[in-house]
């Protein structure tokens, strides 16, 4: 899944945004307050465990986060 992808199902996150050009966006929370970095690498896909990482880091549920 690429970062696009992945962008679209934010579910409540926001994104911070960027003031340099690195290859990381920020995601946050205002839930709990959780800040996590997501890589947006352009065409290349993002790794499954990364991704359960990100939204296990945001609080978010994984089942719930794959369905939007």
């Amino acid at each position: 899944m690429k970062y696009r992808e992945v962008a679209t199902k934010r579910h409540r996150c926001q994104e911070i945004l960027r003031r340099g050009g690195s290859s990381h966006r920020k995601w946050y929370n205002p839930n709990n307050g959780a800040i996590v970095p997501v890589p947006d690498w352009g065409n290349k896909d993002l790794k499954i465990g990364t991704l359960c990482q990100i939204v296990r880091l945001l609080g978010l549920d994984w089942e719930e986060f794959k369905r939007i």
